[in-house]
């Protein structure tokens, strides 16, 4: 049976395709963006209350690391075989090493409507995900020069929305945690899934907004915001399974790996390499890989996870 918020997705998708009127209101848009962002710290905060920081120390240096090498993976690829500008291609990639929040959201609900059990601090490594990518994509397509404004830089990276919102949820969940956060849970856990099938309905008329650029850009970027994923996808799983997560923790391991940002780094691209074509990163990431993951991916990695444990 099909999830209700892929439907959401899909009816969102296709009225944009058919240019119908529907469209959510950007503030109330905004509001959703800040609540799923909210919820999924503060859900992640919570339980990292429970864990000892020194046992998750290894798997979030792990991460991290994952944050750095997507994006010089993806790189050649895009600047080869694609053909891209130096610029593109290092905007693109950048992309690729960061993760969706969306992507993430729906996975985890996901895994819930089949009882799958995962660790709960994963919002950890969404976090951490956000920042190397867009350090990798800068110096890809600049270099390390006197001219790079790192100050305007780590600002747009450190304080950019995303990031204090899924920061900010995680702390203040650590702060409280199980017992205090009782009295918000009506708002930002019960409701998460109808926020979420909102999210996704706008999600997916923007969506529907990306396809018309994939006739300027051809096949390669609809082959690469395809295989790539799959790929990710598979390297995630793999460190997942590496690390002894349980089957749903291997597969949210992949989500994060597989998934590319279209909130975080479009914004910080554009303050550090406006040169770049905004356009060729958001019809990959949003236009390709965002339903790809959503209507095909998730399923995916969460068969990569059932192999690899089958295969231990």
């Amino acid at each position: 049976m099909l999830d209700p918020i892929i439907l959401f997705f899909l009816l969102g998708l296709i009225s944009g395709l058919l240019r119908s009127e529907l469209r959510l209101p950007r503030s109330i848009y905004e509001l959703l963006s800040i609540l799923l962002l909210l919820a999924i710290g503060l859900k992640g905060g919570v339980e990292l209350a429970k864990q000892p920081f020194l046992e998750l120390l290894p798997q979030m240096v792990a991460v991290v690391l994952m944050g750095f090498v997507l994006p010089l993976i993806a790189y050649p690829m895009l600047l080869h075989l694609g053909r891209f500008k130096r610029v593109d291609a290092a905007s693109i990639a950048a992309h690729y090493g960061s993760v969706s929040v969306g992507t993430f959201a729906v996975a985890v609900s996901y895994l819930a409507a089949r009882n799958i059990f995962f660790e709960p601090y994963m919002p950890v490594f969404v976090v951490l995900l956000e920042m190397p990518a867009i350090l990798v994509g800068i110096m890809l397509a600049k270099g390390i020069s006197k001219d790079t404004q790192w100050g305007m830089v780590a600002h747009e990276v450190l304080l950019g929305k995303g990031i204090v919102l899924l920061a900010g949820g995680l702390i203040i969940g650590w702060v409280v945690g199980p017992e205090g956060i009782v009295s918000i849970k009506p708002l930002f856990i019960d409701l998460f899934k109808g926020v979420l099938a909102l999210f996704l309905l706008e999600m997916g008329i923007i969506t529907a907004g990306q396809m018309g650029s994939l006739r300027s850009y051809g096949l390669f970027l609809i082959g690469f915001g395809i295989v790539a994923p799959v790929i990710f996808g598979l390297l995630g799983a793999l460190l997942g399974f590496f690390f002894g997560l349980s089957e749903g923790g291997i597969t949210i391991m992949a989500v994060l790996a597989a998934s590319a940002s279209y909130i975080a780094v479009p914004a910080a691209m554009r303050l550090s390499v406006p040169e770049a074509n905004p356009s060729l990163s958001l019809t990959a990431s949003l236009g390709i890989t965002f339903p790809f993951n959503i209507l095909f991916g998730v399923p995916l990695y969460h068969m990569y996870a059932q192999y690899l444990l089958s295969m231990a």
